[in-house]
């Protein structure tokens, strides 16, 4: 099952699910709406719901079109109850301790009665890991033993995410749900021998490029100052683009000669970077801000945050350009 919610995590929620849809079984997003967009553009592979519907209205949308419920509250089975909503397949969501949704495992037998009782027969349990990033927590020992637990009496089950399925966590499951590493990001290291390529390249080229000397500083509030005489590029991506704000001085930036490290605090519409040490550098030079080289989950390290947050934020007046990889790895 292919993740495909808050615009597939930034990439571009239609394009990638049309691409991926000889390749996947299903979709899942979080909300009705996400669902119903990729539906009018013609997907029409199951798209599973993973918020379920937010209202009685929202379950009436799920049902005329065809969408899969992911039930987690008495409430939206009321609201199933209530319209007599037909369903071809519900998932059914067991909280083994993410604490977020979804029945306790003493609630599911009751839930699944409810459920039954509609006529709905085709019921998916799932959960989600809390702590998969660490397989041997005592956090995801728990939940590991919570879902044997719940799966032996409903074995069709979905429980691994990315970096579950990427970390190798040995459970039982008919479903995997690949979100953030199916677009070549990973929060775990990967099993010896294999690797993930980045489908998003964030990129720009150098507008501008001064030298300061020793003691000048760059950007608002002067936070980088020269240490040495020092040769300056501008590039034209900021926070109002999606570049994070929080990056600190330092955060790597790639070109073709090597890379430039980030120099001064992160503007709305602009960065700056060092690049004295590579005077091949100069106005038009492209730089990969991440992608390729410097990784996203790398960049993310210098600004205390994660790759899903990088991704996701990428605002729509940044170009998208998208290209179809042809070969032996499409």
């Amino acid at each position: 099952m292919a993740v495909v919610k808050a615009d597939a995590y930034g990439h571009g929620a239609v394009k990638c699910a049309a691409a991926l849809s000889p390749l996947v079984d299903a979709f899942a997003v979080a909300i009705t709406e996400e669902a119903v967009a990729l539906r009018g553009a013609g997907i029409d592979l199951p798209i599973l719901v993973l918020q379920g519907p937010h209202s009685l209205e929202d379950a009436k949308i799920m049902s005329s079109a065809a969408l899969w419920p992911a039930i987690s509250t008495e409430h939206q089975i009321d609201w199933l109850e209530q319209t007599g909503a037909q369903f071809e397949q519900v998932w059914l969501k067991c909280d083994t301790g993410m604490h977020r949704l979804g029945f306790i495992p003493d609630e599911i037998t009751s839930a699944r009665s409810r459920l039954t009782a509609l006529s709905l027969s085709d019921i998916v349990m799932m959960s989600h890991f809390a702590d998969a990033e660490a397989p041997d927590s005592a956090l995801t020992e728990r939940q590991l033993l919570r879902w044997g637990q719940v799966i032996d009496a409903a074995p069709a089950g979905s429980f691994s995410n990315s970096a579950a399925t990427t970390g190798q966590i040995a459970t039982t499951e008919s479903w995997v749900r690949l979100g953030y590493s199916m677009y070549g990001g990973s929060l775990v290291a990967l099993p010896g021998g294999y690797s993930l390529k980045p489908v998003m390249q964030f990129e720009s080229r150098i507008a501008s490029v001064r030298w300061i000397d020793v003691g000048e500083s760059v950007g608002y509030g002067g936070r980088w100052v020269a240490r040495r005489r020092s040769r300056i590029a501008t590039i034209p991506a900021g926070y109002g683009d999606g570049y994070p704000r929080a990056a600190r001085d330092g955060t790597p930036i790639g070109t073709e000669k090597g890379t430039v490290l980030l120099a001064g605090k992160v503007s709305m519409d602009m960065i700056t970077a060092d690049i004295t040490d590579l005077p091949a550098l100069d106005v038009g030079s492209p730089v990969t801000l991440w992608g390729d080289s410097p990784y996203i989950d790398e960049v993310a390290g210098y600004c205390d945050t994660i790759g899903y947050e990088l991704c996701t934020r990428i605002t729509q007046r940044t170009p998208r350009l998208f290209h179809r990889l042809t070969g032996e790895r499409d």
